[in-house]
């Protein structure tokens, strides 16, 4: 009983959360292997261990509400690098919005059509926002009849999948502009691509930051004029 009630605490739930994660980070340096992305393990040990422990995820959610909390903060500091890197922005205006409109309906469209073609209007709308960071992905399924728990799988699916092979794929197609590197990893995995992206250079996070708003107000806006179109 007690170490059920150690288990199920506050200080033990955060423990494990922060240190599964900077274990899961020495992993990566040690083998540095992409599959093995901090995230993904963290998420997989996670998961592993809420289903062994028989513990809620809603206990889980609630006791570790404080990381939320400080993932909000960490989300506004990167105003302060954005701020820092201001001079690659001002010149770059029209290339950056044009990225990111067409970025946001070619990822919009691209997964309406194949979602489509499963004939299931639900999984069209929770999918659509994919490509978003999760409070706004969640706000614009609602708004469009999606399925909240859907998207919020897809948006991490996404982020994760973003974060291991976004720089492999950068690098194949011959991308050297270190800001297109940041605008495709902000705008095609969000947070999770924001902090990969942060690994590769102060210019590259700073434009992905970026493109995380941008990217969901694009969706907010293209969403339901592009789900009318199709």
């Amino acid at each position: 009983m007690m170490i059920k009630e150690i288990a199920d605490s506050q200080v033990f739930l955060l423990t494990l959360t922060v240190g599964v994660y900077i274990g899961a980070m020495w992993l990566r340096r040690k083998v540095n292997w992409a599959l093995l992305h901090p995230i993904f393990v963290s998420i997989v040990v996670l998961i592993a261990f809420l289903r062994l422990s028989g513990i809620e995820y809603e206990h889980y959610m609630r006791q570790t509400q404080v990381i939320d909390f400080l993932l909000g903060l960490s989300v506004v500091a990167l105003g302060y690098i954005l701020h820092d890197q201001i001079y690659n922005i001002r010149g770059n205006v029209i290339s950056i919005v044009v990225a990111i409109l067409v970025g946001s309906a070619v990822g919009i469209v691209s997964v309406a059509l194949i979602a489509r073609w499963m004939g299931e209007p639900a999984v069209v709308a929770s999918l659509e926002p994919k490509s978003v960071t999760t409070a706004i992905a969640l706000s614009v399924s609602a708004n469009s009849g999606g399925i909240p728990a859907l998207t919020s799988v897809a948006v991490i699916v996404v982020g994760v999948f973003g974060g291991i092979v976004g720089p492999w794929v950068l690098r194949r197609v011959g991308v050297e502009s270190r800001i297109a590197k940041g605008l495709a990893m902000g705008a095609a995995a969000h947070a999770l691509g924001t902090a990969r992206a942060m690994e590769l250079g102060a210019v590259e996070g700073a434009i992905s930051g970026l493109a995380i708003g941008l990217m969901g107000l694009a969706t907010a806006i293209l969403v339901p004029i592009l789900g009318k179109i199709l």
